[in-house]
């Protein structure tokens, strides 16, 4: 599933602009009204970068940049490299064979290829370009103000710690996800509370003694870090108001509660395969009465197994409409209309969306997670915002908790922060 990027809040006569919106400050204050967003081609990365500039009310004046890897053949096998070295032996074996006679194909495909960047819904994005973005980010300063920078996942690090080194008096840089050693090559990093497991008593007992010193973080958070229960994202309640006017006329008339049900795709730390969705289906069918009617979505890393057992189960039921993944996406017009969710377990993006509207999300599949993940669904346990997806639910009896607000408390953080340097953040 694509990211997607989300309008800001159209202005209405007579209605406040939300004060996460509001752009300006104090008076001779420096201003910042642009972000730079560095992506990994992840969905759920770019989106949390989106989300974050959302918040900050950036939306409308960023620029998208992707670091991408070599794909195809050989280069699926060196994805445990730095991008950096990655890219160098590419560029090398490229070279190699574009002087021979001869193309190497490796299981029907030529091995040295780069997948075309795509869309997040924006006019463009970029390849990644350290120069470029510090060049711009000097020359336009005097005019236009200081840019704000964030990046997410591993491959972006290396990329926005250069920015900050070079032109820290020209940018300030946020690192969404922790990245791993080094934390004061960033001005912030926004990371969950769960990638910590390592230093609890229970993430400690899970690491061999031998191979404590690679596991990090090795330290409890600094004063640079902001941490979240889960991931950033834009599905804030102006997003939501959104979608419900544009999914109105295919939502609103089904019949109540709508059950949305979000199927992901195991992880390392959260194997399953056919076994989940047997139990699934089987839960399904027992709150199907309490129903009225239920939408399921699968996500891109769903196993096909997983969700041909599902469509085969379901295909045809008239309480059930399985999305066939073409577009548009309902994703956001789900969260908007939804009187209940059931996730699966291994999506930290999909239950962190859910659980940002305060309806009642139901998790199947915990059981199956294992290290930070089984972390992160503690705290959700713990904070009333899930249960357990069991299929002796009444779907008609409604639940509530305080919504989770990771993007817009780590947009206050940000805000105080650069007021520090004197500056405001101004849409």
């Amino acid at each position: 599933m694509r990211p997607i990027r989300l309008p800001e809040p159209p202005g209405v006569d007579g209605m406040e602009t939300p004060e996460i919106f509001s752009g300006g400050g104090a008076g001779g204050a420096t201003v910042v009204r642009r972000a730079v967003l560095i992506g990994n081609a992840s969905p759920g990365a770019e989106n949390q970068c989106l989300g974050l500039a959302r918040a900050l009310g950036l939306a409308d004046n960023l620029t998208l940049y992707r670091v991408t890897r070599p794909r195809g053949g050989i280069n699926e096998w060196l994805h445990f490299l730095p991008i950096s070295m990655h890219k160098f032996i590419d560029q090398v074996l490229r070279q190699f064979f574009s002087n021979t006679r001869f193309a190497i194909v490796i299981q029907g495909r030529k091995p040295y290829r780069v997948l075309n960047a795509g869309s997040v819904g924006l006019s463009a994005v970029l390849e990644a370009d350290v120069k470029k973005i510090v060049t711009v980010a000097r020359d336009t300063y005097e005019k236009e103000g200081p840019t704000l920078v964030v990046a997410c996942g591993w491959d972006t690090i290396s990329y926005s710690s250069l920015i900050r080194k070079v032109a820290s008096d020209n940018v300030f840089v946020i690192q969404i996800q922790h990245p791993r050693s080094r934390l004061d090559r960033f001005d912030l990093v926004v990371t969950p509370r769960h990638d910590y497991y390592a230093l609890t008593a229970s993430g400690q007992q899970e690491i061999p003694r031998l191979f404590r010193r690679w596991i990090t973080p090795q330290e409890p958070p600094r004063n640079n870090v902001v941490l979240t229960v889960g991931a950033l994202h834009q599905a804030d309640s102006a997003a939501l108001r959104l979608a419900a006017i544009a999914w109105h006329d295919e939502l609103a008339p089904l019949p109540k509660p709508l059950l949305i049900v979000n199927i992901g795709g195991p992880t390392r730390n959260c194997k399953y395969g056919v076994d989940l969705a047997k139990q699934l289906i089987t839960s399904l069918y027992n709150v199907l009465d309490s129903c009225g009617s239920v939408r399921i979505s699968f996500s891109p890393r769903t196993p096909w197994k997983v969700a041909d057992i599902v469509f085969k189960e379901f295909a045809g039921h008239p309480k059930v409409y399985i999305w066939n993944g073409e577009e548009p996406n309902p994703h956001m017009g789900h969260l908007a209309w939804a009187d209940a969710f059931v996730i699966t377990a291994d999506s930290i993006s999909m239950l962190s969306e859910a659980c940002s509207t305060g309806k009642p999300v139901y998790v199947i599949g915990t059981e199956h997670c294992k290290w930070k993940f089984s972390a992160f669904h503690k705290t959700l346990r713990e904070r009333g915002v899930v249960r357990p997806f069991t299929g002796l639910e009444d779907i008609s009896n409604s639940w509530s908790y305080p919504p989770l607000n990771d993007a817009i408390e780590v947009a206050t953080r940000v805000r105080e922060v650069i007021a520090e340097r004197g500056w405001t953040v101004g849409g």
